[in-house]
């Protein structure tokens, strides 16, 4: 058998455009916080979310052990806070306002959306996690547009391409 093209696998599903959260808790009295571009919602009823992690995150371990937590999805125009997120090492926190959600975790300013959680499941997978998310409050900020990422770059709706709401 043929060695796998783990290169080409990431190019290709870089097709795929998706949007850019920031997944945030309250883990011993402090916010901890993490860029995450596979979320996806999952349930209906009952109202479930889910992200995947890298295992290697080390911030996802005390988002997992703070048992809550905060989905923001990011707005357009928002890439220096989804860098700053993305980077181990660096106070993630500095110049970020946000106040406590439902859960208590970190709603972040701006964003277009924010969904808090219970933590409900978790799978390990591959080199990922797969957590499961149950809702228990929504907010959103209306006339907002996503971040994208799409091919290795950001990228922005353009509302006057919007084509109308279609079945899937």
């Amino acid at each position: 058998m043929a060695e796998f093209d783990t290169a080409r696998f990431r190019k290709v599903v870089g097709g795929f455009a998706s949007g850019i959260t920031v997944v945030t808790a309250v883990h011993e009295g402090e916010p901890v916080g993490m860029t995450c571009q596979s979320f996806f919602s999952l349930s209906l009823d009952p109202p479930l979310i889910a992200f995947s992690p890298a295992l290697s995150s080390s911030s996802y371990p005390r988002i997992r052990e703070a048992g809550s937590f905060c989905v923001n999805i990011l707005e357009s125009g928002q890439e220096a806070l989804c860098n700053q997120f993305a980077r181990s090492g660096t106070d993630k926190w500095r110049g970020v306002a946000w106040e406590p959600g439902v859960t208590g975790s970190p709603r972040l300013d701006g964003v277009l959306a924010s969904i808090d959680c219970d933590l409900e499941n978790e799978f390990e997978t591959g080199d990922h996690y797969l957590t499961v998310g149950r809702v228990r409050s929504l907010h959103t900020t209306p006339g907002l547009h996503p971040l994208l990422y799409f091919n290795g770059t950001y990228r922005r709706l353009h509302p006057h391409q919007e084509l109308g709401a279609r079945s899937a």
